[in-house]
């Protein structure tokens, strides 16, 4: 009887083993070091063709390559971890024992992770920005191998053994020139909600005489966008008609990386010339440990990052730079995450800044949260159906054709991090809009793998991050301090679909009183990601000149609207 139980208990142990049940270890990874013991994302990437390393390769699009990922806990130098079927999660195939045989380019990386200990008490593990912008594939201090060429066989016990033997090297800080100058403080709240020093940054472009005219003070235009590694679309030298021309799939046009250079000239000439309004642009920096930026608002789990850019960064510049120092002196503009966060500073802000231009903004009413109504939809990822399941689209061109569904796109970051920690798009409204949860990471707004929503953290999202909502619930509250400074513009066939959001905010927005809101909502006839309002040009172009077209219209307003007896003479020169 001892036998047999004996027999048992081995049998059970084999089964449950992740060497078992036709899932044999596929992978042994190490890495070299001392005595540290590592936290993070281990990535395990195969690729069918070397035009790139596989890390550059893993995307939402049918192009995509395959990525399988596992949590790396206190991981010492020279100890394996074995990636097989059973233990990492894949995209877009899900198990390693399902990938066809075949030889395959192979690389491994880690994505490090830091331990927070935040002011709530909570203790985290997240990746550190370490000054390329959040990405996970780019960020300095990371490991990940050389690629290399092999032979793989899902049915095959044989270990193939990865070396992380390389590492990704800082990146070097912008320097300042006679226009654009480079200023990072150390912010006391985020600080002291992160429990470690933080920093905010941001590039500023000072305007042409502003050495020459000291006791000027200026306006102050504000650029919302994703992590700028310096200041964008503006060059001071003319074009480099050397370079070999690169096509733009996107737009369909040849040399495309020379006219992006022929137009960031040009707006020197502009920024320059007698007649562009002297204001000082910034574009701020505020990557975190959970995206490129913080959508600059406040947040249970990113922290008070509205709050530290409104009342730490941005008056920190103002003192330093002679800008105006004022609400009715300030505005702010940006496309896609920039729209959105132009339009929420303006809602969360109303006195703090005087006008908003959003070009196609993320989703800024969840009844449109792309393609689905957050508050009356059940699953993110299928339509609801009794005989069948009908995939939610995430990406579309201009005629409509999809590339790749929600479903995709959220196992794609699955992959990548769990806990809300990849990096991407999904997670980062996770992050923001959300709840904090017991474990201290975000509460998820639904089920990552099956798309079920959870409606208890929808009405969360709701109450706190639904601009359109929010707009129409204190409009006679805050009304009049939003009066003729809402603007939005989003093309008809935005990739993202993020004109439907935009069709039920305009809506709401007509039906404003007392006062009417007195702004201005405007699409692009079959323009995708991201239309800004301009008629006259295609989107390839129009995408490129934010500046150039909404700070004159801006200032053109400020004339009407700053308040009586201020000083509105000592920058127009």
């Amino acid at each position: 009887m001892r036998k047999v139980f004996y027999l048992f208990t081995l049998c059970f142990f084999i089964f449950n083993s992740s060497y078992s049940q036709g899932k044999p270890p596929y992978f042994s990874v190490t890495y070299k070091g001392n005595n540290e013991k590592l936290d993070g994302r281990l990535l395990v990437m195969l690729s069918k063709n070397d035009k790139a390393e596989p890390r550059f390769q893993i995307v939402d699009g049918p192009e995509s390559q395959l990525v399988f990922g596992l949590d790396a806990e206190e991981w010492e130098a020279g100890k394996p971890i074995v990636v097989d079927g059973s233990n990492a999660f894949g995209y877009p195939i899900k198990s390693l024992s399902d990938v066809p045989a075949g030889d395959y380019y192979v690389q491994v990386l880690l994505h490090k992770y830091e331990t927070f200990k935040k002011a709530d008490g909570h203790v985290v593990k997240l990746p550190m920005d370490r000054g390329e912008g959040q990405q996970w594939n780019l960020a300095p201090g990371n490991l990940y191998s050389t690629p290399q060429k092999i032979t793989f066989n899902p049915g095959s016990a044989r270990i193939i053994p990865l070396l992380l033997d390389k590492i990704i090297p800082p990146i070097k800080e912008p320097e300042d020139t006679k226009y654009v100058k480079h200023v990072k403080i150390k912010s006391e709240l985020l600080s002291k909600f992160w429990g470690r020093d933080m920093y905010l940054g941001a590039h500023v472009l000072l305007p042409e005489g502003w050495e020459t005219h000291p006791k000027a003070k200026y306006p102050l235009a504000i650029y919302h966008g994703h992590f700028p590694s310096d200041f964008g679309g503006f060059r001071t030298t003319p074009p480099d008609t050397t370079i070999p021309c690169e096509y733009s799939a996107r737009f369909g046009v040849d040399c495309y990386n020379r006219i992006v250079q022929e137009e960031a000239y040009k707006f020197y000439k502009q920024w320059t010339g007698p007649n562009f309004p002297r204001v000082i642009a910034i574009e701020i920096q505020h990557a975190n440990p959970f995206y490129d930026d913080s959508y600059a608002v406040n947040s249970e789990n990113l922290g008070p990052y509205g709050d530290a850019i409104t009342y730490e960064l941005i008056p920190y510049i103002e003192k330093m730079y002679r800008g105006i120092g004022e609400g009715w002196a300030r505005f702010t503009y940006g496309g896609s995450t920039g729209g959105w966060e132009a339009l929420a500073v303006q809602v969360k802000y109303p006195t703090e800044y005087n006008g908003c231009y959003a070009a196609c903004p993320d989703p800024i009413d969840f009844r449109a949260n792309t393609v689905f109504n957050l508050y009356e939809d059940k699953n993110a990822y299928f339509i609801a159906s009794d005989y069948k399941q009908t995939p939610r689209p995430a990406h579309r061109d201009s005629l409509g054709r999809i590339s790749a569904t929600i479903q995709e796109a959220n196992h794609r970051e699955l992959a990548l991090g769990t806990k809300t920690r990849s990096g991407q798009q999904w997670d980062i409204w996770e992050a923001v809009y959300s709840p904090v949860g017991e474990d201290g990471y975000p509460k998820r707004i639904w089920d990552k793998y099956s798309g079920e929503i959870f409606p208890e953290v929808a009405q969360y999202w709701k109450e706190n991050y639904d601009l359109s909502y929010i707009l129409k619930r204190d409009w006679a509250k805050h009304g009049k301090d939003w009066k003729g400074k809402i603007y939005i513009y989003c093309g008809d066939m935005d990739n993202f679909y993020l004109n439907n959001a935009v069709y039920f905010t305009e809506q709401m927005l007509e039906e404003t009183k007392n006062p009417h809101y007195d702004g201005e909502v405007d699409y692009g006839d079959r323009a995708e990601h991201c239309w800004n309002g301009d008629h006259t040009q295609p989107n390839y172009i129009s995408r490129l000149r934010y500046h150039q077209m909404f700070i004159p219209k801006w200032t053109a307003r400020i004339l009407k609207s700053a308040p009586k007896n201020v000083d509105v003479t000592s920058w127009r020169y």
